[in-house]
């Protein structure tokens, strides 16, 4: 057996596993530490497939955006923190197999994943991958790729919208229809002044 074809088992095994564990498990910390290695593995596969792009993408954004998600989990969820922070060395159980594995894919991914052992099962284009995604993406699945634009911008809006309706009565705030209804001459008053000419 090839070590790619090796790699992609070992990848795709991990991935469902992972995958399965992020909504399995009842901690939110070990969740999003499933959900992180999720995503690399599965970047981990689109490497062995050619798409280094996609691999990179799902690297950069949606590793980075997971750690947002599980900061709004924890301001959602009124999480204690100090109880999370006493309790640190019991995360351990599952960081540091977590990372293992992290570790391993990306060293597998180095050694092993741009060498081509399979030449005659990818396909030769004359373009990158990066051309022929955004040739597909902004021609035949515009339509599509606008409408996740829209759902995820009305979910952003809902995500912002949610977390300020709980305000507590210490914390300072705008309100913007309060203060478009004012009354100018409240707040305002103008004072007449002498001026004395100087000598």
């Amino acid at each position: 057996m090839e070590p790619t074809v090796l790699l992609f088992y070992m990848f795709a095994t991990i991935l469902l596993g992972a995958a399965i564990a992020v909504i399995s498990v009842k901690n939110p910390v070990h969740a999003a530490l499933f959900l992180i290695l999720s995503f690399f593995s599965a970047s981990a596969i689109w490497i062995l497939l050619g798409a280094e792009f996609l691999a990179l993408t799902l690297v950069l954004v949606y590793v980075g955006a997971v750690m947002v998600l599980f900061l709004f989990v924890i301001m959602m969820a009124r999480l204690d923190l100090a109880e999370l922070k006493k309790n640190f060395l019991t995360h351990l159980s599952v960081a540091l197999p977590v990372g293992g594995i992290l570790l391993f894919e990306m060293f597998a991914i180095i050694t092993y994943g741009f060498t081509d052992y399979a030449d005659n099962l990818k396909k030769v284009s004359s373009s990158s991958n990066t051309y022929q995604i955004g040739m597909r993406l902004y021609t035949e699945y515009f339509l599509a790729f606008q409408i996740a634009a829209v759902i995820l911008l009305v979910a952003m809006i809902a995500a912002i919208a949610i977390t300020l309706k709980g305000r507590k009565p210490d914390v300072k705030g705008q309100n913007p229809s309060e203060q478009v209804v004012v009354d100018p001459s409240e707040r305002l008053s103008l004072v007449k002044v002498d001026v004395k000419e100087k000598s």
